[in-house]
């Protein structure tokens, strides 16, 4: 029999009125058919409630595809199983730097090929708090550069974005979806993840003509055997 592994959550609560990124709106959640309301298309005692959800797709722990940044880009049907599911987690942890910058040093020497590459930076502690979008740490064109080499699954950050808002080319996503390599950002306790042993899956609706959608996104810790 199979040992079950441990479920960590690493993606935020989405809820009315959260705000994500400054200057998108907040989502609106409501009934589409309430329990009360619904009480006459059923015997009695038995109700349901049908919900109604407005929003923008860049909300809470999203998954960015390559059509995202780039018209004829694979949306987020397109999106292989393989490249968000099921993947060999690793945590890069630059909680310790003082720069916001985040540079290929830290990532030199790892192996990267088709894992899932999760950047901790701590920014989550800040989620829904002015803070959160000033001076927030990003990947710098040059990791961008090297992560392509490297080829990871996907590319993944607990921070407001994963390139610095104040930089309008947006290089990482530029080079990262380019390449055909998702990005996760607003991703949230990687602290409690180990660096690796972790499977790891953040799987989004398969929507066609979208790039960018809500994910649950999860770590599987292997058991020790």
């Amino acid at each position: 029999m199979t040992t079950p592994g441990r479920l960590i959550d690493v993606s935020h609560v989405v809820e009315d009125g959260l705000i994500t990124y400054p200057g998108l709106p907040a989502p609106v959640v409501s009934d589409y058919l309430s329990r009360s309301a619904s009480a006459s298309h059923y015997s009695e005692g038995t109700t349901f409630q049908i919900g109604r959800i407005e929003m923008v797709a860049n909300t809470g722990t999203y998954i960015d595809a390559p059509f995202h940044r780039f018209d004829g880009g694979i949306d987020l049907a397109g999106l292989p199983l393989e490249r968000i599911a099921d993947l060999d987690g690793l945590v890069v942890d630059v909680t310790d730097s003082h720069a916001r910058a985040i540079d290929r040093s830290r990532f030199e020497g790892l192996h990267l090929r088709d894992r899932a590459v999760l950047i901790r930076t701590g920014w989550d502690i800040h989620w829904r708090t002015a803070a959160y979008a000033r001076g927030a740490p990003f990947v710098t064109r040059d990791l961008a550069e090297y992560l392509v080499q490297a080829a990871p699954a996907l590319v993944g950050i607990d921070s407001i974005n994963i390139d610095d808002v104040e930089d309008g080319t947006r290089p990482a996503h530029t080079l990262l979806l380019g390449a055909g390599i998702p990005v996760v950002e607003h991703l949230c306790n990687l602290g409690s993840l180990p660096a690796s042993g972790y499977r790891f899956h953040c799987v989004p609706v398969k929507f066609r003509g979208v790039g960018t959608f809500p994910v649950r996104a999860y770590a599987v810790i292997v058991p020790e055997p």
